[in-house]
């Protein structure tokens, strides 16, 4: 083989990296399912739900999944490197069954609650992004980091057009009966298809170094901004699609399909344009200034009495288009700026600070919309979103990896 061609292969991924990528991505956005699909529709189901009308424990339900989530995430990512990625993986998905079928089983909202805790306590994400560093080579990890967080945004957009017609057809207990299932089919893969791969024995860095990287900090602190954002808005915006355009839930998807479809085209090129010339801390900054100028948008609209409807379905393609591409630039950014021999620790750390993002946004969401109204949700995540921007401003440019790049950095 010439060199050229052998430069070639190495900028191509394997089969076996694109098959182990792909269906890990697959699997973790199941996970992110189990949360995103009952956002939309929740807060009209527990309206049914002994106890479901009061929108604090609403905002509890919705948000603890991420709870469990943060409380487990750095413990199961060390049971992977003791035990395995494989059996930590299959056992964190069977409590995600074992939760989704106590929530479909419950009439009072107390006991969604519990179940949303026991599918959210199998954290298994820290381990999937551990084991797609174990099969994936350094110049081609951002890809592989990639594609979760696409995966993240995919499966948002999914359950934003989906989950209305779900509910219209099998009902909030049906839409947790399929998570189950879901979850199961997920088990088979990750036995049968996803390939198995020796984990990666490196030196070890102290947790302390991570979580005191200023670089990996500012990431961890947007990534609990913007999920924190994503669960408050969607404590208010099904209510504020019923006020405003007279659509029953069931007829949401109306609204989410054509705007999540439009905000998947405006999201690729400038990641593309970012990636391709450098310009990655650029393109970032400004989808979290986008996102800021939506907040803002969404609490002058709910402020002002009448306000066109029209005008809340361009604030929600605005937010999608930040959201998703915020979304998939994160893990990316993780995977490049955090130490080689440290890559699964800091992914734990990222994602605990998503599961925590997750949590609070439900929890502190639901309470603000009950003791300060719905503007206020808006009014707070702009200000949160605020100090995210002054942090990401500072942060240092990544010019485009290349593999000569990634070779450098594992000879230094």
């Amino acid at each position: 083989m010439s060199s050229h061609e052998s430069h070639a292969a190495g900028e191509r991924m394997t089969p076996v990296e694109i098959r182990t990528s792909a269906s890990l991505a697959a699997i973790f956005a199941l996970r992110m399912l189990g949360l995103f699909l009952i956002l939309p529709v929740f807060a009209e189901y527990a309206k049914t739900l002994q106890g479901g009308g009061d929108a604090s424990l609403v905002g509890l339900a919705l948000g603890m999944y991420g709870l469990a989530q943060a409380c487990f995430q750095i413990l199961f990512g060390i049971a992977s490197d003791r035990y395995g990625r494989k059996p930590v993986i299959v056992g964190g998905l069977a409590l995600f069954v074992i939760g989704a079928a106590m929530a479909a089983m419950a009439t009072d909202i107390h006991w969604v609650i519990a179940g949303r805790a026991i599918q959210g306590a199998g954290a298994i994400s820290a381990a999937i992004t551990a084991w797609i560093a174990d099969a994936t080579r350094e110049e081609h990890r951002t890809k592989a980091m990639a594609m979760v967080g696409g995966s993240i945004g995919v499966s948002f957009a999914l359950s934003m057009v989906g989950a209305p017609l779900l509910y219209h057809w099998i009902g909030m207990p049906g839409i947790f009966w399929l998570t189950a299932a879901l979850a199961v089919a997920a088990i088979a893969v990750v036995l049968f298809v996803v390939p198995v791969v020796p984990s990666i024995a490196t030196q070890r860095i102290p947790l302390i170094e991570i979580v005191r990287h200023r670089e990996l900090m500012r990431l961890n602190v947007g990534v609990f901004v913007l999920h924190f954002t994503q669960v408050a808005v969607f404590v208010v915006v099904p209510s504020a699609l019923v006020q405003a355009l007279a659509l029953p839930v069931e007829a949401h998807w109306k609204i989410y399909l054509p705007v999540v479809l439009a905000s998947f085209v405006l999201m690729l090129p400038p990641i593309f344009i970012g990636e391709k010339l450098g310009k990655a801390k650029q393109v970032f900054v400004a989808a979290i200034a986008l996102l800021l100028l939506v907040q803002i948008g969404l609490w002058a609209w709910l402020s002002h009495a009448g306000a066109a409807g029209w005008l809340l379905v361009g604030l929600l393609l605005a937010f999608f288009v930040a959201f998703n591409i915020l979304e998939a630039s994160q893990p990316s950014l993780v995977s490049r700026i955090a130490p080689p021999q440290a890559k699964g620790t800091a992914l734990g750390v990222y994602n605990t600070l998503q599961s925590l993002g997750l949590f609070c946004g439900g929890a502190f969401g639901g309470w603000l919309k009950q003791h300060a109204g719905a503007a206020a949700v808006f009014g707070f995540v702009s200000v949160l979103t605020v100090l995210w921007l002054i942090m990401a401003a500072s942060m240092k440019n990544l010019p485009r990896r290349t593999p000569r790049d990634a070779q450098h950095t594992a000879v230094v």
